[in-house]
């Protein structure tokens, strides 16, 4: 009996630790919705690599904390909310103001542009984004379906390794039981996701973190179209 009840407790303990280190992508519920936040690209301008960008921004003010309803904590910019601004799917910068510049490089650029909030999280509306091509390499058809990358990025120490913000964004698509999905690859561990929303991953060791995020079909195929999959790496200190 004593036997038993060991093997029993033995069982359980392992259990219990298995469970604490399991990855775990959890819907993020409770952000103001800002469904009649715009952004409007007003004037692009060039000298030499160098991009002057002016964009209009309506209904939303940037360099402003997000208020929430979530009571744990994520990264957040004490600068307030801003625009991520992705070049070809690459890792975001953010701009607080609607004017600033930035270097571009190659001879074709596929610019997205959207409105975040200062915890990084975007905003989701029709209006809520701008997407162009620069340059005078082959272009690419807009129309197409696209995923862009956008968090978690960087390197995250303390308490904000807890819960990282899993956020992607999407053009001319979106995902459904029936439809398109994303195919998250956290380490090892798959995800499928239904719902274009925001998620916050729990259970991560400390150290290097690798993300795969895939826009499949229903049927689990990839759909070929630019910048998919995206592949990123992230530092928890």
């Amino acid at each position: 009996m004593r036997y038993y009840l060991f093997c029993l407790f033995l069982s359980l303990f392992i259990f219990s630790c298995d469970n604490s280190t399991k990855i775990k992508l959890t819907k993020l519920e409770g952000s103001p919705a800002y469904e009649n936040a715009k952004i409007e690209i007003d004037t692009i301008a060039i000298e030499e690599q160098e991009y002057s960008f002016k964009f209009n921004v309506i209904d939303y003010n940037l360099g402003e904390q997000t208020e929430n309803e979530f009571s744990f904590d994520m990264a957040n910019s004490e600068k307030g909310q801003h625009i991520h601004f992705i070049v070809n799917n690459g890792p975001y910068s953010a701009y607080y103001s609607s004017e600033f510049k930035k270097k571009l490089e190659g001879e074709n650029n596929i610019i997205l542009a959207f409105l975040s909030r200062s915890y990084h999280e975007s905003v989701k509306n029709p209006n809520a984004f701008f997407i162009t091509q620069i340059g005078d390499g082959v272009k690419i058809d807009l129309s197409n379906e696209f995923l862009f990358y956008s968090r978690p990025k960087g390197i995250y120490s303390g308490i904000d390794t807890e819960k990282l913000l899993l956020d992607f964004y999407l053009v001319n698509t979106n995902i459904s039981p029936d439809g398109n999905k994303v195919r998250a690859t956290i380490q090892d561990t798959e995800f499928i996701i239904e719902e274009w929303a925001p998620y916050y991953i729990e259970g991560l060791k400390k150290g290097e973190i690798n993300i795969k995020l895939e826009l499949i079909n229903n049927k689990g195929d990839l759909i070929q179209t630019s910048f998919n999959p995206s592949v990123r790496k992230v530092i928890l200190e």
